[in-house]
């Protein structure tokens, strides 16, 4: 077998030292064996023990590195991010409910959550955030979500009755343990300032919040969550990353498009994907065709069905018939 592999991954490089004592082992027990024929009896119970040993630890680096895999593909950590757009103020404030129904929704499934950045204005709707979420299946559950939410509704300052159509766009980032992307430490702008919102005197008194900004791309990230410089540089690092790598999944996705059954949508966060009309009490997804009432309950989290739904149809590529029309 070759260790090299195992040595190299922090998780399995324990095992792989024991492995490499049983090698040892074994040759000597081995070597027992041919020169002292009086021993072979114990030595050959020894031998069989050492084997079954090097069994075992072969199938726990072999699941290890499996389970790797995997993360790397389906990674349990993601950068979920909300951004007004058309509609002002009331496009802020679905923004913010986008991001409060989430956060609901991954609280029901054990994930964990953290804001790690948000701009907001005097009605406390969200210009824009960007939230990490942690948990087995995040990214899984979530990846169909990126794109253009649209809600149609009446707004508490509407004093004329009428409908107003707003959107906010959500865009999921997965934050990978390896990265293809490699970035240029020349190319990246980095700034300090104080974090704003609370958290007592060190708030005040430390530049603690980082902004980077990727020259090359024009992308621009702050962190503000950590409570160091180099804590928040580094989680701007890995979120700048996940960007970088979700714009050129999206461009690849866009190339291949064609040749994808089955897709769920182009990955685009220009896309519009999905209607909330509140006047109808309806959702709609505009991808899959399908359509789901009780808004009120889906807006505080209560979104698995839709997910369920993006899941079914990625097996089976069958789309529903009949969806109410949102014009």
């Amino acid at each position: 077998m070759n260790l090299d592999q195992f040595k190299e991954n922090p998780k399995t490089s324990f095992l792989a030292g024991l492995y490499e004592k049983l090698q040892k082992d074994e040759q000597e027990t081995r070597g027992m064996i041919d020169k002292d024929p009086a021993l072979k009896e114990l030595a050959e119970h020894d031998l069989a023990s050492i084997i079954e040993q090097k069994k075992t630890l072969e199938s726990q680096m072999a699941a290890i590195m499996a389970a790797d895999k995997e993360e790397d593909e389906r990674p349990n950590e993601i950068i979920l991010e909300v951004r007004a757009g058309a509609g002002g103020d009331e496009a802020a404030l679905f923004a913010a409910e986008l991001l409060e129904m989430y956060k609901a929704y991954a609280a029901a499934q054990g994930w964990g959550t953290r804001i790690v950045d948000e701009s907001k204005n005097d009605i406390g709707g969200y210009k824009e955030a960007s939230m990490e979420v942690r948990g087995r299946g995040v990214y899984e559950d979530l990846r169909w979500e990126t794109g253009v939410h649209r809600v149609q509704r009446v707004p508490e300052t509407e004093k004329s009755g009428r409908i107003h159509t707003s959107t906010a766009s959500v865009a999921i980032m997965p934050i990978r343990k390896k990265s293809k992307i490699v970035i240029n430490p020349a190319d990246i702008e980095v700034e300090f300032s104080r974090s704003g919102g609370k958290g007592g005197q060190n708030v005040n008194k430390v530049e603690t919040a980082v902004r980077l900004t990727h020259t090359p791309s024009g992308i621009v990230i702050r962190s503000t969550a950590e409570r160091s410089q180099n804590a928040n540089r580094e989680k701007a690092l890995q979120i700048l990353t996940a960007k970088l790598e979700a714009a050129k999944e999206e461009e690849d996705v866009k190339k291949f498009a064609s040749e994808r059954k089955g897709q769920i949508g182009t990955g685009d966060r220009s896309e519009k994907i999905r209607t909330y009309n509140f006047p109808q009490d309806r959702v709609t997804d505009h991808r899959i065709k399908e359509s789901w009432h009780g808004l009120p309950n889906i807006m505080k989290g209560k979104i698995a069905p839709i997910i369920e739904a993006l899941h079914e149809f990625e097996r089976t590529g069958k789309a529903g018939q009949d969806v109410e029309s949102d014009k």
